[in-house]
C-alpha cells in the first residue's frame, strides 16, 4: 500500500512551510511529513528549507552564521516560527514517519549530535541530495533509516548504481522518474517529489509513495 509525506508540512495553503502548525495539522490528518534542516552558529538544528533567510524573511544572513536565538526572534515577530527539530520529534509523539532532508554538508560532530537527538524517534529517516552525509551517518551508525535523493539532473545510470547499496533505504526521486520504466522496476523502496496538482496525485497515489503539497 503507497504511502504519502507532506512537503514541508504544506498540507493546504493556509499554512507557512516547516512550522509547528503545519506539522501539527498534518499529523492530524494522518500523514507524515519531509522537513529540511540546516545547523546554527550554536549547533542547533532548525526545520528551514533555505541557506539564509532572505526568502522569507528578506535578510540576506547565512543560517550556520546565526545563533539560533536571533532566528527564533526575526521569524516570531515575522509570524513565522522557526521551529527546532527537537520541537518536531517532540510534536511527532513518534507516531509518524518524518523524513529529515539534510540541506547542508555537516561535520561529523554534527552528525553525531543529530543521531543522539533523534536516537529515541524511530520514523525518523534521514535524507540529503548531498550523499555525504548520509555515507558519513552510516559510518557512525549502520542501522539507521537513510535515503539518498535525487533531481532530475541526475542520470537514471547513477541512480541505478547508487540504489544497488544494501545500506540504503529509500530513493527521493523527482516526479519526472515517474516515468520512467527502469527506475520503477527497481526493488528499493521509492518516494517522489513535489506533486502538486491534484490530477497527479490521482494519476499516480495508488501505486507509488508521493511527496506531496497544497491538496
Amino acid at each position: 500500500m503507497a504511502q504519502h509525506l507532506i512537503h514541508r508540512g504544506l498540507i493546504n495553503k493556509n499554512f507557512q512551510e516547516n512550522t509547528i502548525k503545519a506539522f501539527k495539522h498534518s499529523f492530524i490528518r494522518k500523514y507524515g511529513i519531509e522537513t529540511d534542516i540546516h545547523a546554527t552558529k550554536d549547533h542547533e538544528f532548525i526545520c528551514f528549507h533555505d541557506f539564509t533567510l532572505n526568502r522569507i524573511f528578506k535578510k540576506k544572513e547565512s543560517v550556520k552564521n546565526m545563533q539560533y536565538s536571533k532566528i527564533k526572534k526575526i521569524s516570531t515577530q515575522n509570524k513565522k516560527p522557526i521551529p527546532l527539530l527537537k520541537d518536531l520529534l517532540k510534536t511527532s509523539k513518534n507516531k509518524y514517519p518524518l523524513f529529515v532532508e539534510i540541506k547542508p554538508v555537516l561535520t561529523k560532530k554534527l552528525l553525531q549530535k543529530l543521531l543522539k537527538e533523534t536516537s529515541k524517534f524511530s520514523k525518523c529517516v534521514f535524507i540529503s541530495f548531498k550523499h555525504k552525509n548520509i555515507y558519513s551517518l552510516l559510518k557512525i551508525k549502520n542501522n539507521i533509516k537513510v535515503g539518498l535523493s535525487f533531481s532530475i539532473a541526475n542520470s537514471v545510470k547513477t541512480i541505478i548504481k547508487k540504489s544497488n547499496n544494501k545500506k540504503i533505504d529509500y530513493l527521493i526521486l523527482d516526479k519526472f522518474f515517474l516515468k520512467i520504466k527502469s527506475i520503477q522496476d527497481l526493488k528499493i523502496k521509492k518516494y517522489y517529489y513535489t506533486i502538486k496538482k491534484k490530477s497527479e496525485f490521482k494519476k499516480y497515489s495508488k501505486n507509488n509513495n508521493l511527496i506531496f503539497e497544497n491538496l
